[in-house]
């Protein structure tokens, strides 16, 4: 007796099956990040991250237009700075490499979202996220230069602020420090569930962020922890987060799904540098097809639940889902 049920007759041709897809991606879901250094005329290639770059800001202003071209709405910003110092005052300096291509991209693609990440890990000597004491990353002292950074950035123009340090407290000192000087509407993507992972190597060659000693598994979060995402995003909430992210994104895709379904707020996933890379390699030896791998995992990220994805993969994808 034939099955009276046939899923294969909604397979049967492309256009039927993009008729009845159930997750779409578009470029408005990504987020471009870029690495600004200071110099002129620089694009330096990250080689642990085929495609990207270190870039000055006149160069990162082209790649600004590019990526608003193709439908990208947003770009995150990570600081590459010519000086370091053991509480990374460069991060919130007038006249930082962050600061400057915030006003320079601005001016030059004003409907361009500019996110930028608030952290001390590109800025600081020893490479840690925070104020270090005898070996010991300080919690509550980092808040204070934290506030400095994200107020230095929205000053500059900035959109949007996106702190990464997983120091505790962090979204509601922020929060403060824009309500009282003004910038009331200028919303929060907090890096919410960030883990202690692997997949950050090639992340750390791009931003020079290597730590000098340790690692960073006092603050940021166990891999083998699922739970505790929802109590790290359910206290950024409550501090005045206005989109919560996952980070990395593949290999938390449960984490995703869990944040998506227990809380009525915009989920961003961060689809990091390793991730990235790994398909990099693998196509560059010819092992997988790279377009339909890249469009996968992008799409299994979504189909998890997020609803802005920040991606190396932008670009080539935008192009894609435009062509």
């Amino acid at each position: 007796m034939f099955p009276v049920h046939r899923p294969r007759r909604l397979r049967s041709s492309e256009t039927i099956r993009r008729m009845v897809r159930e997750t779409i991606l578009l470029p408005d879901d990504f987020i471009y990040p870029l690495f600004v250094t200071f110099g002129k005329g620089v694009k330096k290639p990250i080689p642990s991250m085929p495609g990207c770059h270190q870039e000055s800001v006149d160069e990162a202003v082209k790649t600004a237009r590019e990526t608003y071209s193709l439908g990208i709405p947003g770009v995150i910003l990570f600081g590459i700075p010519e000086h370091k110092d053991e509480t990374g005052s460069s991060a919130w300096a007038p006249d930082g490499v962050v600061q400057a291509a915030i006003k320079a991209i601005k001016d030059a693609v004003p409907e361009l979202l500019v996110i930028t990440d608030v952290c001390m890990c590109e800025y600081t000597s020893h490479g840690h996220c925070g104020i270090v004491k005898d070996g010991e990353i300080l919690n509550d002292p980092t808040l204070e230069l934290l506030q400095k950074e994200a107020l230095s950035h929205v000053r500059a123009g900035a959109d949007m602020v996106a702190p990464s340090d997983m120091m505790d407290g962090r979204v509601l000192a922020i929060r403060q420090v824009l309500d009282r000087e003004g910038y009331s509407n200028i919303p929060i993507m907090s890096y919410a569930a960030k883990y202690s992972s692997a997949f950050y190597g090639p992340f750390r060659d791009a931003a020079e962020s290597e730590p000098r000693f340790g690692d960073r598994r006092s603050y940021q979060m166990d891999p083998c922890n699922r739970r505790e995402a929802l109590k790290e995003v359910a206290l950024d909430i409550e501090e005045g987060a206005d989109i919560v992210m996952v980070k990395p994104a593949l290999s938390y895709l449960d984490v995703i799904s869990d944040v998506k379904e227990n809380f009525d707020l915009p989920v961003a996933a961060y689809n990091v540098s390793g991730e990235y890379s790994l398909v990099k390699a693998a196509a560059r030896l010819g092992w997988i097809d790279h377009d339909r791998v890249m469009m996968e995992v992008l799409a299994s990220i979504k189909r998890a639940g997020a609803d802005i994805i920040l991606t190396y993969f932008a670009p080539e994808a935008a192009r894609l889902l435009n062509s």
